[in-house]
C-alpha cells in the first residue's frame, strides 16, 4: 500500500476499488519488448501525427517519429484503479514515495488530499504519449508549426504539450478495445493534479479532474469513410470520462458530463494534445488504406501518360515520394484560384499584389501559384483512388474522397479556434479549400474541384 508503514494508514479513510492484485513485476517492459517476438503479432492499431506527411523532417528515430504502431507486449503492463486514500497534504509526498505503486493525487485544498492507487491489470496493455523524452513514454510527440513541415523543439521552444500527455489502454483480448485517458504516468509512476487544476468529485464518491491544456477528442460519425461526417470535439477526463468542452483550454471549469459518448477509440478518430493532433486508425482500417508501394505505382502511371503544360509544352512530372521538399523542374504547378495546372514559370507577376499572387495564361486569373506534392502519408487516404485532387493553398495532391473528407474536419487550434488544415501538412486551408472542377477552368467556390486544364490529356485525370 502507498501509505503502509505510515501512522496515518491507520486513520486516514480507505476504499477498495478492485480486488487487489499482487505488486510484484516489473510494470514498465523495456524498449526491446515494445514489439511482440512473434512471427504474427497482435496490432492494436497506429498513431499518425498530422502535418508530417510520412516522416520528421530529420527522419524518424525510436520513440519520436511521425507514426506509431500500437502492438500487444510480451507481459501486460497496464494498470486499474485500486484503493483510494483521504490524507493529510502535507503528507502527499511521504505517501507518493513508493516508485513501485501507481497512483493519481488529487489536491483538494493545503490540507486535504484525494490518492487513488492502481494496480496491475493482466487483461490491459498501457502505451503512454508525451513531450518527455524519459524512458516510461512510448511516443514522443512535440509541437506541430502549421504548415512548415516541422516540429517546434520542446526543449528550446516554450511548449504547450504536455511532459506526460495522455494514456492508451488496450485490451489484450478480442476485439482488442483501445481507450484514451488524459495525463500519463511520469517517472515515480505518478499522476499529479494540484491545487489549481480542474477536478471534482463524482457522484459515486471517486475522483476524476482535467490536465491543464485538455486532451480533446473527435470520433467521425460513420467511421473514415467517404460517407462520415465531422463529429464533436469533446475533452477526456483522466479517468476517461467524456466532457464537452471549457470555455477556453485551461479553464478551471470543466463543462457537462456527455453520458451517451465514451473513450473507446474507433477508426479515425482524432486526439488533440494543444499542439500536435494524432489519428488513430485500427489495423482494420489500415487494411482498406493504400501501401506506400500503391502510392508510388499511382505516381508512375501519371508520369508515364505524360502530362505537358498548357503553355510551354514541357513533359510535367511529380517527383519521387522521397522527394518531398526540393522542387524539380519537371514538377507540376498549380494556381490554386483557377485549378489551372502549368510547368514552372517566372512571369505572370501582378505587381500591385506586391508580386506575391500571378496571373494565369489560361483564363487571367490571379492568384498564388504553388507547386503539387503527392501526399505521402498512406494512413490519411480513406481509398486507394487516383491522385486527382490537391488542397489549397498548398498544393498537396491525394484522392478525391479524401481531399473531400479532410476540407470539412475543423482542427483545434490555440484555445479557442478551429480551422480545416492539410493533413500532409499542417497549413491552414483558405476559403477556396481544395482544388477542382472537370475539365473547366471554372471554380466552385468553397467546393473541391479537379484540378484542370483546357485539354483533358494536360490534367491529372481523363
Amino acid at each position: 500500500m502507498v501509505l503502509e508503514g505510515s501512522p496515518e494508514a491507520v486513520t486516514s479513510q480507505s476504499i477498495d476499488l478492485r480486488r487487489a492484485c499482487p505488486k510484484s513485476g516489473r510494470i514498465y517492459p523495456s524498449p526491446e519488448d515494445s514489439i511482440l517476438l512473434t512471427k504474427e503479432p497482435v496490432k492494436y492499431g497506429e498513431l499518425i501525427v498530422l502535418g508530417y506527411n510520412g516522416s520528421l523532417p530529420n527522419g524518424d528515430k525510436g520513440r519520436r517519429r511521425s507514426r506509431l504502431a500500437l502492438y500487444k507486449r510480451p507481459k501486460a503492463n497496464g494498470v486499474k484503479p485500486d484503493v483510494i486514500h483521504h490524507i493529510s497534504t502535507p503528507l502527499v509526498s511521504k505517501a507518493l514515495s513508493n516508485n513501485c505503486q501507481h497512483s493519481i493525487s488529487y489536491t483538494l485544498s493545503r490540507s486535504h488530499s484525494v490518492i487513488v492507487e492502481y494496480t496491475h491489470d493482466s487483461e490491459t496493455d498501457m502505451f503512454q504519449i508525451g513531450r518527455s523524452t524519459e524512458s516510461m513514454i512510448d511516443f514522443v510527440v512535440t509541437d506541430t508549426t502549421p504548415g512548415s513541415n516541422s516540429a517546434v523543439d520542446g526543449q528550446s521552444a516554450q511548449s504547450t504539450i504536455s511532459r506526460f500527455a495522455c494514456r492508451v489502454i488496450c485490451e489484450r483480448n478480442p476485439p482488442y478495445t483501445a481507450r484514451i485517458y488524459a495525463a500519463g504516468f511520469d517517472a515515480s509512476r505518478n499522476i499529479f493534479l494540484g491545487e489549481r487544476a480542474a477536478k471534482w468529485r463524482t457522484p459515486d464518491g471517486l475522483m476524476d479532474g482535467l490536465t491543464t491544456n485538455g486532451v480533446l477528442v473527435m470520433h467521425p460519425n460513420g467511421g473514415f469513410s467517404e460517407d462520415s461526417t465531422p463529429g464533436v470535439w469533446r475533452e477526456i477526463s483522466v479517468c476517461g470520462n467524456v466532457y464537452a468542452l471549457r470555455d477556453s483550454r485551461s479553464a478551471q471549469q470543466r463543462g457537462k458530463l456527455v453520458e451517451s459518448e465514451s473513450n473507446v477509440l474507433q477508426d479515425g478518430s482524432l486526439i488533440d494534445l494543444c499542439g500536435a493532433t494524432l489519428l488513430w486508425r485500427t489495423s482494420e482500417g489500415l487494411l482498406r488504406t493504400p501501401t506506400l508501394h500503391q502510392l508510388e505505382a499511382l505516381r508512375q502511371e501519371i508520369n508515364a501518360a505524360r502530362p505537358q503544360c498548357p503553355v510551354g509544352f514541357s513533359t510535367l512530372a511529380f517527383p519521387s515520394l522521397a522527394q518531398r521538399g526540393v522542387v524539380e523542374k519537371q514538377q507540376p504547378w498549380v494556381y490554386v484560384n483557377c485549378g489551372h495546372v502549368h510547368g514552372f514559370h517566372n512571369w505572370g507577376f501582378r505587381k500591385e499584389k506586391g508580386g506575391v499572387e500571378r496571373e494565369c495564361p489560361m483564363c487571367r486569373r490571379s492568384g498564388p501559384y504553388v507547386p503539387l506534392w503527392m501526399g505521402c502519408e498512406a494512413g490519411l487516404y480513406l481509398d486507394a483512388g487516383r491522385p486527382t485532387h490537391a488542397f489549397c493553398p498548398c498544393g498537396h495532391v491525394c484522392s478525391a474522397k479524401t481531399v473531400q473528407y479532410w476540407a470539412q474536419i475543423p482542427l483545434p487550434h490555440g484555445t479557442h479556434a478551429f480551422h480545416a488544415a492539410c493533413p500532409f501538412c499542417g497549413t491552414w486551408l483558405t476559403g477556396q479549400q481544395v482544388l477542382g472542377s472537370s475539365h473547366t477552368a471554372q471554380l466552385l467556390q468553397r467546393r473541391p474541384y479537379k484540378m484542370s486544364c483546357l485539354r483533358s490529356q494536360n490534367c491529372l485525370e481523363d
